[in-house]
């Protein structure tokens, strides 16, 4: 069956979370508690994971864009309830923060790319959740860290294996051991983020960089995504992974209309099949 004949999910109810489809293929998640910034909820973290398993049982989709309401992307956990729980043990802890950490985690697991539009700032676990993504776009004047020593905690939300992998090992150190806190130009620099948009425009070019990415290949995308998110040991296992992945979308009927297309000099139509 083609994508198009496909029937896409009924979206769940979500609270301070929106989902919106702005283009054909392209799935807008916004964090909308735009008065405490945007920090994560309960409602809001219960509605995430009810947001990423129906997207993950869309085939219409082939990209999601995540970004935040107002003047913030993401300022992190909602850690009040931290101070007011003094006597919690360790295990009563862990056994919060497990879930949590693995509930906004849960948007690696999607198949198709996912983009992080940083509108502005993020911080903590706000960071943390545009490094689960795979690409990240940030508005000029954003300002992004991981402040979490200066608030006296150790880093969570697999923070200390995303960040190294994003910038590598020293600009990591740097981060997370001074706990400063860069802005967007800084951040480009870094590699933290791969493009600094002026915020008039920001969420237009962010999009039409989505909708691009939906109108590529769905089967070439999902294989090349999966091969950039684990990345491999030796230039062997990548000839290994690529002698496989790469015949899988020769045998596709997207790559006669990408032929066909690039002859007709037009743009491809491709189905998900």
């Amino acid at each position: 069956m083609s994508e198009t004949a496909s029937i896409s999910p009924t979206p769940p109810p979500l609270t301070h979370l929106r989902l919106e489809r702005p283009a054909e293929g392209v799935a807008l998640l916004v964090l909308d508690q735009p008065d405490l910034r945007n920090a994560m909820s309960d409602e809001m973290t219960a509605s995430w994971v009810a947001a990423v398993d129906h997207l993950a049982t869309d085939p219409s989709v082939r990209v999601v864009v995540v970004t935040g309401e107002g003047k913030a992307f993401c300022s992190g956990g909602n850690l009040s309830w931290l101070a007011s729980e003094p006597d919690a043990s360790v295990d009563d802890l862990r056994a919060r923060m497990l879930p949590f950490y693995r509930a906004w985690l849960s948007i690696r697991r999607l198949e198709v790319p996912t983009i992080a539009a940083l509108n502005g700032a993020a911080i903590g676990a706000g960071l943390c959740l545009a490094l689960a993504c795979d690409i990240r776009y940030a508005a000029r004047g954003a300002k992004l860290g991981v402040p979490f020593t200066k608030l006296g905690i150790h880093p969570g939300m697999a923070g200390t294996y995303l960040l190294p992998d994003v910038v590598g090992s020293a600009a990591a150190r740097d981060l997370f051991l001074t706990g400063r806190v860069v802005e967007a130009e800084e951040a480009l620099v870094l590699g933290l983020v791969s493009r600094v948009l002026d915020p008039e425009t920001f969420r237009a070019e962010v999009l039409a960089s989505a909708a691009d990415i939906a109108g590529a290949a769905p089967i070439a995308t999902r294989l090349t995504k999966r091969a950039l998110q684990r990345p491999h040991a030796s230039i062997e296992t990548a000839l290994e992974w690529e002698g496989l992945a790469q015949p899988v979308t020769l045998a596709t009927e997207d790559l006669l209309e990408g032929i066909r297309a690039a002859q007709e000099r037009r743009p491809p139509v491709f189905r998900n099949r």
